[in-house]
C-alpha cells in the first residue's frame, strides 16, 4: 500500500476517535463544567430534511448537477473543487465545495474529502474541479490526486466513482474515458 495513502487513512481514524474519546472523557470528568467556556467546540453538521435526492446514473447526470453547483460568476476564473456524496443507490446525500483556488489552481486535500466522506456516511464520492481557462485535459496532478482519492476510497469503502473537469459546456469525465 502506498504509504501517503496508508498516512490519510490512519490520519482520518486517529482524528476520528481522538475526537470520540476526548469527548467522552470530558463529559464523564467534573472539569467539563469548568473548562466548558475555554474549549472550542468542534461541530459538524449534517442535514438531510427535505432535500430532493437526485439518482445519478451517468455523467450526463453529473454534469446537469454541476451546472447548478459551480459559482457561475467565477467559473471561467477561479478553480473550484467540490464533491458529490452518494449512497449506495447513486443517490445524492449532499455536496461539499472542498475548495475555491486561484486561476491556475486549487488544494484538494483528500483527509477533508475523506472526513466529510465518513461523516455523511456516504459509499460512494464524485469529485469535480473546473480549468478556468476551459481546456479539458487533465494534467499529471489531477491523474495523481484521482489515484490517491480511488486508493484511499478503496480502503474505506467509499467508492470513487468518477472524477470530472467542468467548463460551463462540456466536461471531461475520467470514468467514461476508462481512466478510473
Amino acid at each position: 500500500m502506498d504509504g501517503v495513502l496508508f498516512s490519510i487513512v490512519l490520519y482520518i481514524l486517529m482524528v476520528n476517535l481522538s475526537v470520540f474519546l476526548f469527548t467522552k472523557s470530558l463529559k464523564k470528568s467534573k472539569i467539563m463544567h469548568t473548562y466548558k467556556s475555554d474549549l472550542p467546540e468542534i461541530c459538524i453538521r449534517y442535514k438531510t430534511g427535505p432535500s430532493k435526492k437526485i439518482k445519478i446514473s451517468n455523467s450526463t447526470a453529473v454534469f446537469e448537477l454541476l451546472k447548478e453547483l459551480f459559482n457561475t460568476d467565477t467559473v471561467e476564473i477561479q478553480e473550484e473543487f467540490i464533491c458529490i456524496l452518494l449512497n449506495r443507490a447513486n443517490n445524492t446525500l449532499g455536496w461539499y465545495r472542498v475548495s475555491c483556488g486561484g486561476i491556475t489552481g486549487t488544494v484538494a486535500d483528500p483527509r477533508l474529502i475523506f472526513a466529510v466522506a465518513l461523516k455523511a456516511g456516504a459509499t460512494g464520492l464524485i469529485i469535480a474541479h473546473n480549468h478556468p481557462s476551459g481546456g479539458l485535459t487533465p494534467s499529471s496532478s489531477d491523474i495523481d490526486l484521482n489515484r490517491k482519492i480511488k486508493q484511499a476510497g478503496e480502503l474505506l469503502d467509499i467508492h470513487l466513482l468518477d472524477s470530472v473537469i467542468y467548463t460551463p459546456e462540456k466536461q471531461y469525465s475520467f470514468a467514461d474515458a476508462g481512466l478510473l
